[in-house]
């Protein structure tokens, strides 16, 4: 990949993400192709473009080349975009490993840590961390609605910088301001922090995150999910960033005093800003509720899950996150119903 060439970008899953993401970069004349395994999304961008709501493009923008398996892609590709649901991350890489060029990288947008696993698959070298601070949703098959604003932070596993991931900031400042980072684990590991708690409580809830975090019992959840979180980042070692350059999670999480107190200016503090992030992220739909809903494994293990795993690694006990992720899992297979009582239910469950 030459500096002065355009680059073939490769955005693979077209959910609410992957449409906004591909959408922006065809409207500046990018050369990118989509992959969905989804007909009815695939068929729609092929019939109407991408149709973005809420959002300065304004009007459709159509799909270059729409490609429904991954055996229709046969050409190199400078960067492969990974839009699909953690659960699907491996399959997706495995799928178009085959199809990168020389100096091609492959980019995480999902929530959780998965460069590790793409690492695995294509070299540590080869992948770049993409932590979106910016909500969509999917209103319909090639219909997409950008919730929030925001850009990106990106990163690559060993820190430092290279010519790609310089490139590859000025190619996504299309869809959104973007910043560089030494630390992506650390920005990582906040975002992981928070979407545990957000992402998990708002499936669990079946309502955006807006009306959700308006309960006390469900902020008083999202601060313990994020305190658990922040413990087990700590015996990581790693260095915690603030979350979109604001949200400081070694300062939310719960002390030992806050964490038996009936209420303090402390206390009252940190609900006020868990508060402000559901005001934010007032329209944001749980990406996880969406998956179930579309009869698809939820990506919980990837979130809550991966607090539960590698706290058993350091003996931290994190029965928040353990209880939410048997939750999760309970309405997957259709035990439980995702609504506010639900919600309710497991504040009273961990107490």
């Amino acid at each position: 990949m030459s500096s002065g060439s355009a680059a073939r970008l490769l955005v693979v899953g077209c959910g609410a993400i992957g449409g906004v993401v591909a959408s922006h970069l065809l409207a500046t004349g990018q050369d990118v192709s989509v992959l969905t395994t989804n007909r009815a999304i695939g068929e729609a961008l092929v019939r109407d473009g991408f149709r973005v709501e809420s959002d300065a493009l304004g009007s459709a923008v159509p799909a270059r080349a729409v490609l429904f398996e991954a055996a229709e892609v046969n050409t190199p590709f400078d960067y492969v975009l990974l839009a699909v649901q953690p659960p699907q991350v491996r399959e997706a890489v495995e799928s178009v490993a085959g199809q990168l060029a020389d100096n091609a990288r492959v980019v995480c947008f999902q929530n959780g840590l998965c460069e590790e696993l793409v690492a695995e698959i294509v070299g540590a070298e080869r992948v770049i961390g993409a932590v979106v601070a910016w909500g969509a949703s999917m209103s319909g098959p090639g219909r997409y609605d950008r919730t929030s604003s925001g850009g990106f932070t990106l990163g690559r596993l060993g820190g430092g910088r290279d010519a790609p991931l310089e490139r590859l900031a000025r190619l996504l400042e299309a869809v959104g301001p973007v910043e560089l980072t030494d630390n992506l684990a650390g920005v990582r590991w906040s975002k992981l922090g928070i979407n545990c708690a957000v992402s998990t409580l708002g499936t669990i809830s079946g309502t955006p995150l807006g009306p959700a975090l308006k309960r006390r019992h469900a902020r008083r959840l999202a601060l313990e999910i994020i305190s658990e979180a922040v413990a087990v980042a700590r015996a990581e070692r790693v260095h915690l960033e603030k979350v979109a350059g604001t949200v400081d999670l070694e300062w939310l999480a719960l002390t030992p005093a806050e964490s038996v107190a009936s209420g303090s200016s402390s206390l009252v503090a940190k609900h006020a800003l868990i508060l402000a992030v559901g005001a934010r992220y007032r329209r944001l739909r749980s990406s996880m509720l969406a998956a179930i809903e579309r009869g698809r494994p939820p990506a919980i293990d990837f979130l809550n899950g991966e607090v539960v795993r590698r706290a058993a690694r350091h003996g931290i006990p994190v029965p928040v996150n353990s209880a939410a992720r048997d939750w999760v899992w309970a309405i997957a297979r259709g035990e439980r119903q995702a609504s506010p009582d639900s919600l309710r239910a497991l504040y009273e469950a961990t107490r």
